[in-house]
C-alpha cells in the first residue's frame, strides 16, 4: 500500500516508522491460570503497546501496536517478543503458533467492514 502525507499528494518517507497491528498466538503444555495471568500482566507492564491478552491454560492470544518501518522488522520484533520476556515476565513454556501483522490502514478497514479482529476492549489481561 502507497500512503500519502497529509492529503497533499506527497508519498511518506520510505524509512519512516509505521504502526502495525500483531497478533501473537502461543500454546503448550496446561499451566495454572494464575500463573498464565501473572505472566501476562508482567508482560503488560514490560510492554508499554500490549492492547490485550486472552488466556486459557494452555494457549493466550496477545494483540497489540509496534512501531516499525516495514512489515518485516514488525514480524521480527514479534516473534521475539514472548522469548525475549519469558524469563522477566515468568511466562509459560510455550511456543509461538500463530502470528498477523497487518498495517493500520488494514485493520481499521477490517473493523469497519466487520469482518477484522473487534477493537481490543477491555484493554487488559483475561481469561478466555
Amino acid at each position: 500500500m502507497t500512503s500519502v502525507a497529509g492529503g497533499g499528494g506527497e508519498e511518506e518517507d520510505p524509512d519512516a516508522s509505521r504502526l502495525w497491528h500483531i497478533t501473537l498466538s502461543v500454546s503448550g503444555k496446561p499451566v495454572p491460570l494464575v500463573e498464565v495471568r501473572r505472566g501476562l500482566q508482567q508482560l503488560a507492564h514490560d510492554h508499554p503497546f500490549l492492547l490485550t491478552s486472552r488466556y486459557a491454560d494452555d494457549h493466550a492470544e496477545i494483540r497489540y501496536w509496534e512501531e516499525a518501518r516495514d512489515l518485516h522488522d514488525a514480524a521480527a520484533v514479534a516473534l521475539r517478543l514472548w522469548g525475549e520476556h519469558r524469563s522477566s515476565a515468568q511466562l509459560p513454556p510455550w511456543e509461538i503458533v500463530g502470528l498477523e501483522v497487518i498495517d493500520r490502514a488494514t485493520y481499521h478497514q477490517r473493523v469497519a467492514e466487520g469482518y477484522g479482529p473487534p477493537p481490543a476492549h477491555p484493554v487488559g489481561v483475561h481469561p478466555y
